[in-house]
């Protein structure tokens, strides 16, 4: 099934449940009136919210509306955690390369991960508000899963089963303040504003055999400025999969329902051609353009994103059909927050 939440002047929204083409929905009122209580309740919750999910996608939804992403949240606007990670080990190198750095080899076996604010994600198409072009805009296109409870210690195996959503992430970067807030030593703060999500949530059955081994075996599109960069296969190259993720969390603590765990920045490998690398699937994050030039040409070309620049991430299924709808947004200097794209 697939879940969104709607404004309706709240902090927390208006839970809905959404038809699989995303052309209509119907409210959740009389099950739950936001995600979270569901996610509290899962067992006994979603089959209730399954079985309308059921009526939508067949037409018997007696209120059913249309579905406007623009009228969505973050389908959980708030959360009790956001652990974002590096799942993506292509791009670490590529990070570490166009700095003459060695990648530790700790980095190939105990994932990388960061605790990112949790207190005020955006929807879909709100604007990217930051105060400066000069702290250096970027885009990141991930994955996310949303849990439920996981127990301290759990196995990679044992975390998988505590998947109950999944969603699309734009995780802003501001790339300018990461070199300074790193130097102290104690992580990204300031350089990670809200974070974006996609219009739905969807179970992993939406996804069919897309879903396998805790990895989404699908492509992961990035549109900057209306131009295609990336069409990133988020499956083969994601190094550590969800289940270990979230394995990584609970090793010194439970995980509890509610909590969002990000893949970080989809990233592939590029081949050789003619004695020169290339890049054909393209980028998720600027910053992973900027250190391919790096490398290939001593020095970036590619500038960060400038207020008035568009983002669009999206992920469609073999069937050519959006899964999760898309995040669309522009980026605006503070007083110019407020609307949609």
């Amino acid at each position: 099934m697939k879940l969104a939440t709607l404004h309706d002047g709240s902090r927390d929204g208006q839970l809905v449940v959404v038809s699989r083409d995303l052309a209509s929905a119907h409210y959740a009122t009389g099950i739950a009136h936001r995600l979270q209580q569901a996610l509290d309740d899962w067992g006994f919750i979603s089959p209730q919210l399954q079985d309308l999910s059921d009526q939508l996608n067949a037409g018997r939804a007696r209120h059913a509306f249309p579905f406007d992403p623009a009228q969505c949240m973050a389908p959980l606007p708030r959360a009790y955690q956001w652990a974002d990670g590096s799942a993506y080990l292509n791009h670490v190198e590529l990070v570490r390369k166009a700095r003459n750095a060695e990648v530790p080899e700790s980095f190939y076996t105990d994932p990388l991960m960061y605790q990112g604010g949790s207190d005020d994600f955006i929807g879909p198409c709100s604007r990217i508000v930051v105060p400066s072009e000069a702290f250096g805009i970027d885009f990141e296109a991930e994955i996310a899963v949303v849990t439920g409870d996981v127990k301290m210690g759990a196995t990679p195996e044992q975390a998988l089963d505590g998947i109950r959503l999944l969603m699309l992430a734009n995780d802003v970067s501001l790339r300018n303040l990461i070199p300074a807030e790193l130097a102290k030593g104690f992580g990204f703060f300031q350089s990670k504003p809200a974070t974006a999500f996609s219009p739905v949530a969807v179970t992993p059955d939406e996804l069919g055999d897309a879903w396998q081994g805790g990895r989404v075996h699908l492509t992961l599109q990035s549109t900057w400025n209306g131009r295609k960069v990336g069409m990133c296969d988020a499956g083969e190259e994601m190094s550590f999969h969800f289940g270990q993720l979230i394995a990584h969390i609970a090793r010194t603590r439970n995980v509890r329902a509610g909590s969002i765990v990000g893949s970080g920045t989809v990233s592939n490998k590029g081949v050789e051609r003619n004695g020169r690398m290339e890049w054909p699937k393209g980028y998720s994050c600027i910053a992973e353009k900027r250190c391919i030039e790096t490398i290939q040409d001593g020095k970036p070309s590619t500038e960060f994103m400038k207020y008035g620049d568009t983002i669009r991430i999206e992920m469609k299924g073999r069937d050519g059909q959006s899964i999760f709808g898309a995040i669309d947004q522009e980026v605006v200097a503070p007083g110019a927050e407020n609307g949609c794209l």
